[in-house]
Parts: structure tokens; sequence; C-alpha cells
């Protein structure tokens, strides 16, 4: 067996494990359903979702279906823990049109992305490996739960209160990002789209007061999430508040910014211009002015 292979045995039961973790806690002063917690089943439905989908993937070598599962299962899991839920109320509506407005949107952005390049390069060499590809679906199912445990939790809560300023304040912080990201990704795409930036970086825009303008809107748009969550919250249910913070430590620590600031380092590093921009414009939180 190889190394990757082995790591990857390891590392499966680990994430298993943080979800149920997360499930048993987020479930406290929760709503049942045949005297199982809403929330913990959310959690379950996360993975075996992406586990029911991966079988035909791995069979047909193919991630085409890897971020749009993703999305759906976000979208999914929602709108039935609205339908399950007794005594839903209208923070619980907005909580779900939050995730399930954003869901909508990156499937869609995720999967004409896909389509037009025809695959994902990152799956390569996974992809022929059942442990590391099963690895990565499972990944993908504590993604899902770690990004939407604060607004499920909140859903599924016996704790009910009214509308109030922190769920106007959410709102607001929730629109911002929501549409900071819609905007930086659709100048991204149109600037890629002109053959004549073929080879060039992005540097206009919202991409010239940040370098990274769809991950601070996507950082501020679960902030939004959490802000409208924090008066329903109690005891272990605190929990949920891993959602934000899940975000920002994934989106600058591990997979979003360091690879793309390798991956530009790489491409253009010793350019003037890009050595000009990097220097001049913050890596994530945009100047003003």
């Amino acid at each position: 067996m190889k190394d990757s292979d082995r790591k990857g045995l390891i590392a499966l039961p680990v994430v298993v494990l943080l979800g149920a973790l997360v499930a048993w806690a987020g479930s406290q002063h929760g709503q049942g359903l045949a005297d199982i917690p809403l929330f913990a089943a959310a959690v379950a439905a996360a993975f075996i979702i992406q586990w029911i989908v991966f079988i035909p993937s791995f069979k047909a070598q193919t991630e085409k279906f890897f971020d749009l599962t993703g999305s759906l299962t976000y979208v999914a899991i929602t709108v039935f823990l609205v339908l399950a839920t007794p005594g839903i109320d209208a923070r619980s509506l907005l909580l779900a049109a939050m995730v399930t407005a954003w869901a909508l949107r990156l499937g869609t952005f995720l999967s004409r992305r896909i389509h037009k390049a025809g695959k994902d390069d990152r799956f390569d060499e996974i992809k022929p490996s059942f442990i590391r590809f099963l690895n990565v679906w499972t990944m993908q199912g504590l993604w899902v739960v770690f990004t939407a445990a604060a607004a499920w939790v909140a859903i599924t809560s016996t704790n009910r209160v009214a509308m109030d300023w922190l769920a106007i304040v959410g709102l607001v912080v929730w629109a911002a990002g929501f549409a900071i990201e819609i905007v930086a990704d659709l100048q991204k795409s149109r600037f890629k789209a002109n053959p004549a930036n073929k080879g060039k970086f992005i540097s206009t825009g919202l991409w010239s007061k940040s370098r990274h303008p769809n991950y601070f809107g996507e950082i501020l748009l679960w902030v939004g999430v959490a802000i409208v969550t924090i008066p329903v919250l109690q005891g272990w249910q605190w929990v949920a508040m891993i959602s934000p913070v899940f975000v920002a430590l994934l989106l600058t620590r591990v997979s979003g910014i360091p690879l793309l600031e390798k991956k530009a380092d790489k491409t253009w590093g010793g350019e003037a211009g890009y050595e000009a921009y990097k220097k001049n414009t913050p890596v994530l939180i945009p100047k003003l002015g």
C-alpha cells in the first residue's frame, strides 16, 4: 500500500469523527424527528450524499460532479431542515434563504467553470486511488458541515428568538459579502474570456483593491450568517461558531490563498508589473481609495 493511501486510511475516520463531534454538540437543545436530532441527521446526510455520488464518480474516473454535489448538498439539507423542523420562524427562514442563495450561486458558477475547462487538474493524481478519492469526497462532507453549522444549528434549535437588530446587521454583512464575491468572480471570468488577456493576471476592478476579493466576500458573508444566529445559540450549540472561523482558516491558510499565491508567484514572479501589484495590493482585506 502506498504511503498516500495509508495516510488516507488514517485520515478518513478522523474526518468522520470530527463530523460526529460537531453533530453531537450542535444537537444539544435542538429539535428532533422520531427521536433523532435533526442537526445530527443533517450532518450524517452531508457525508452520505458525498459517498453515494463518489461511487459512480470513481467508476467513471470523473470529478465533474464533485463541486455540484457539494453545492446541492447545502440546498437539499437546508430545505429538508426547514420542512422537518417544528415551529420554523422568520430567523430560520432568513438563514435558510442566505445559505440556499449562496449555494445555488456557487454551484452554478463552479459547474460552468468545470464545463468550460473540461476537467480539474487537482484530481489527476487522486482519482485512480480509491482511498484518496474517497477521502476527498469525505472531506467535502466535513466542509459542508463545518460551513453550514451555524445556520443549521439555529434552524433546528428549540430556542426561538424574534427578528432583532442582530438579524438585520447579519443580513447586511452577508449581502455585502455576497455582492463582493459575485462581482469579483464575474470580473475575473470576463477578464479570462478576453483573448487579449491570455497569460496575464487580473489587477482591475475589485482585484485592484485586493488580490483575493472573492475570498474576502466569502468570509464576510459567513460572518453575516453567524451574526444572525447569535441570539439563538445556547450551551454546546456555540460550537456552530466554527463556521466563519473554518471558512477563514480554510481560505487563508489551507486550500485558498496559499495555493493561488504559490501558483501566481510561479507564473509571474519576477515580472515588474506583478511584483508591483503584489507589493501595493493587500492579499485579502481590500484597501480603501
